[in-house]
């Protein structure tokens, strides 16, 4: 197993998930769905490591994906043109993926995915909407609130299939690569609701929020190598690639 293989299998699940939603008119309008390559990543780790991994899991994975993707088609909407053609095509196309999604849970019959999927696109949900909230959050809330977006979902499928060891990975990842991408998109003036959000709640304070974010991207990045130092299940390649990610998304934010 290497890179090579891990990024093949990332772009199967890929595919087979564009395959299960594919929509002539709503790819025309809106493109193909929006996949989160690192989230598939985390999403395959048990597979890529060895885990048994049958049809079942298989279409949970695929299922998953397609949750991931209709969550962010309705994040994509945007309130001051809400009325497009293209504003509602993307809504359609959220839906759409929902019920695609619905579709093939109420075919498999398998109650501890609906109930935990279910139960998670709430918890989801609930932290999305506090960016439209007049409250005041921390910015250690706003990091429970991307760690929540980014992870919950496949925390409910690491639950169902008793795949829980690989959680420490995947939650510190994923909030690490977040946060590298929250503050590159900062440094490049796209700054996302969010950022501008945790911006708010440090203004004036000590320190930037460029450095209030950066020394947590760093506190994360050493517990995430702890993390992969310790571990005796995970395989070496499986742990370069993690470290890869990470490194990739570091040199981004660096060059700029």
């Amino acid at each position: 197993m290497d890179a090579t293989y891990i990024q093949q299998s990332i772009e199967q699940l890929k595919t087979n998930i564009f395959m299960h939603v594919r929509h002539r008119t709503l790819i025309q309008y809106t493109g193909s769905p929006m996949l989160d390559e690192n989230q598939l990543f985390y999403l395959l780790l048990p597979f890529i490591n060895g885990e048994k991994w049958d049809e079942q899991i298989q279409k949970s994975a695929i299922t998953v994906g397609i949750v991931h993707a209709s969550l962010s088609e309705h994040d994509k909407i945007s309130e001051s043109n809400a009325t497009s053609k293209e504003q509602q095509l993307t809504v359609l196309s959220g839906d759409y993926y929902s019920g695609r999604y619905y579709e093939i849970l109420a075919h498999s019959g398998n109650i501890p995915l609906i109930r935990q999927l279910s139960e998670g696109i709430v918890s989801r949900c609930e932290q999305q909407i506090k960016l439209y909230e007049s409250s005041q959050y921390t910015v250690n809330e706003w990091y429970q609130v991307i760690s929540v977006i980014q992870t919950e979902l496949i925390k409910r499928f690491y639950q169902v299939y008793q795949f829980e060891q690989y959680s420490p990975f995947m939650h510190t990842g994923l909030l690490l690569l977040q946060l590298q991408k929250e503050l590159h998109q900062h440094q490049c003036g796209t700054a996302s609701n969010l950022f501008v959000k945790m911006q708010e709640s440090v203004a004036g304070g000590e320190g930037s929020i460029e450095s209030i974010i950066q020394k947590e991207i760093d506190s994360l990045k050493n517990l995430l190598n702890e993390y992969l130092e310790t571990s005796e299940f995970l395989k070496d390649d499986l742990k370069l690639y993690i470290q890869h990610q990470v490194a990739l998304n570091e040199k981004l934010t660096r060059e700029r």
